[in-house]
């Protein structure tokens, strides 16, 4: 259950990164002095800061019930990878071997540290 907690924090705090982009990619606005309300009626970013809040509730559940050497590099890498994959999938952003081969080396390192952690 704990590892389930902390996918859908993951999941939750990535999707949240990616709404943030949409809330702030022309045509919206994140904020137009000249018109307040126009933040409040940008849903991308009404909904990215939710999940942000349900990301860090699901964050502080996982931490109860693991280590906190543990937790953090898989939330860490994790939101990283969905990101990276997120960003090129519904963003059309480019997805470069370097970018690759960086999620490739973030995703050992994290299994070593979470490896020796738990032993």
């Amino acid at each position: 259950m704990k590892w389930l907690i902390l996918a859908f924090g993951v999941l939750a705090s990535a999707s949240a990164s990616l709404l943030i982009k949409v809330a702030v990619t022309p045509p919206r606005r994140l904020f137009d002095p000249s018109a307040p309300l126009v933040t409040l009626a940008n849903g991308p970013l009404l909904l990215g800061l939710t999940l942000y809040g349900v990301a860090f509730a699901l964050y502080a559940l996982t931490l109860v019930r693991l280590p906190l050497s543990i937790a953090h590099p898989v939330m860490t890498a994790g939101g990283v990878i969905v990101v990276a994959i997120g960003s090129q999938q519904l963003l059309r952003e480019p997805f470069h071997w370097s970018l690759a081969l960086g999620i490739v080396l973030v995703t050992a390192g994290v299994f070593i540290i979470t490896t020796q952690a738990s032993q």
